[in-house]
């Protein structure tokens, strides 16, 4: 068989696997050891994999994926976001729709510190659903504003997408979390108006919440300063190169840390939780790291890659056609998988077409990113419709109808930033 038929039955029997419940680490490894066995020979792969075990961890940027994660535990656990969702209501509460609108601001906060896309869903979720059904809220308007909202946990910097997307591709991490910074706010601007048109149309879907006097909206900040200045700190400090996004990840566990300490939400209990959650989150992508690197060498040995770039570009297919066939392949992935999986499969067999067809990989990681949250709320596996489900005892169906118009704004979102790259390419070519 010729090595890129070796490395094409790979990547079917990773996808085989998978079906199966295997771990996806686990596979990467088990089907690199063997494809990468059968193209050299049996005692060169056993070097090389004892090899890449520890030089794919043992990076020093590799440290920004645990100290980001903590970050977002402690942030998880001591109530932040409910600070957040209170001063987000108390101040666009009275508007019509307005506590969905302060879902998805309040998701848009927590993602600052979270990273994490179902993270940002679950936590908001069992924030907000029960004050917009005290207030009558339209379920599927309820449940689609915070399962759309909950995607910009991945966008929104620090993103654990970012992240892997810039460690794989070895693009720099901190330009792909300033590259984030305004879609991410565009995003929650789409959702926003999505609410208040459907509001508008059916003023019973969301109704108006009670005004709230300017003191008490002076006096509910108090409870987020400091997690807006923390986020400022660490993006500040990447924008104009103070530290590295590794050094940002320390200081921001670090601030996570000391800021609720200082505000008495820190115990013992839920420190530990955090930290808990936080060495298995991390585990988690440890192994996704180590088998990703180890398939990585049996796809580069096969020729896949580079196969299909030629293949693709000898087709004179114009770009943008070729973008939308891996939008469309994103948003099936992300419909089946969680998003770091996605990634982590697709990008040695996607980036050198990437390339080859002249596409900025910092504008690419943005819309790559943002097609894998579109997946996590799309028919029929959508992750964070689950999520939302289980969390609010809201029927799967319900949920799945509320995301429609949200999937709507999405499409007009992705269409702003691949008609005009320089929305995310802005802040990276100021830095």
């Amino acid at each position: 068989m010729s090595p890129e038929l070796v490395g094409l039955i790979g990547l079917l029997a990773v996808v085989l696997l998978l079906l199966f419940k295997f771990w996806l680490g686990a596979a990467f490894i088990l089907v690199g050891f063997i494809g990468y066995g059968y193209l050299v020979d049996w005692n060169t792969v056993l070097n090389m994999i004892g090899i890449e075990t520890f030089s794919s961890i043992a990076r020093y940027h590799i440290t920004v994926i645990p100290m980001f994660i903590l970050m977002g535990t402690v942030a998880s656990h001591t109530g932040i976001a409910g600070d957040l969702f209170d001063t987000a209501y108390k101040w666009i509460g009275r508007l019509r729709g307005g506590v969905a609108m302060a879902a998805v601001a309040s998701c848009g906060m927590f993602a600052a510190v979270s990273g994490s896309s179902v993270a940002t869903a679950v936590t908001m979720g069992k924030v907000a659903i029960p004050e917009m059904k005290k207030y009558n809220y339209d379920m599927q308007l309820a449940s689609g504003s915070v399962a759309a909202g909950g995607t910009l946990g991945i966008l929104i910097p620090p993103s654990m997408g970012f992240i892997l997307y810039g460690i794989f591709t070895e693009t720099s991490i901190g330009k792909l979390f300033m590259a984030g910074i305004i879609p991410g706010v565009l995003e929650v601007v789409f959702y926003i108006v999505t609410i208040l048109f459907l509001c508008t149309v059916r003023p019973s879907m969301g109704p108006a919440g009670p005004s709230t006097p300017w003191k008490q909206k002076i006096i509910s900040l108090k409870n987020t300063w400091a997690m807006i200045v923390l986020f400022l700190l660490v993006m500040g400090g990447i924008y104009m190169g103070i530290f590295t996004p590794t050094e940002a990840g320390a200081i921001g566990a670090f601030g996570a840390v000391v800021i609720t300490l200082i505000g008495r939400r820190l115990n013992m209990s839920n420190f530990r939780r955090s930290i808990i959650e936080a060495a298995q989150t991390t585990g988690m992508i440890g192994l996704l790291l180590v088998g990703a690197f180890i398939f990585n060498r049996f796809m580069t040995i096969s020729g896949l890659p580079f196969l299909l770039g030629e293949v693709v570009a000898g087709l004179g297919l114009p770009p943008i056609q070729i973008l939308i066939f891996l939008i469309i392949l994103y948003i099936l992935l992300g419909c089946i998988m969680d998003p770091f999986a996605a990634i982590v499969i697709t990008i040695p067999i996607i980036f050198p077409l990437v390339l080859a067809m002249g596409f900025n990989p910092i504008w690419y990681g943005v819309i790559m990113v943002r097609m894998l949250e579109i997946g996590a709320i799309t028919p029929p596996m959508g992750l964070n419709v689950f999520v939302i489900s289980a969390a609010s005892d809201v029927p799967i169906g319900t949920v799945f109808r509320g995301i429609v118009p949200f999937l709507i704004a999405d499409f007009l979102h992705v269409a702003l930033l691949v008609a005009v790259p320089s929305i995310s390419l802005f802040l990276p070519n100021m830095m």
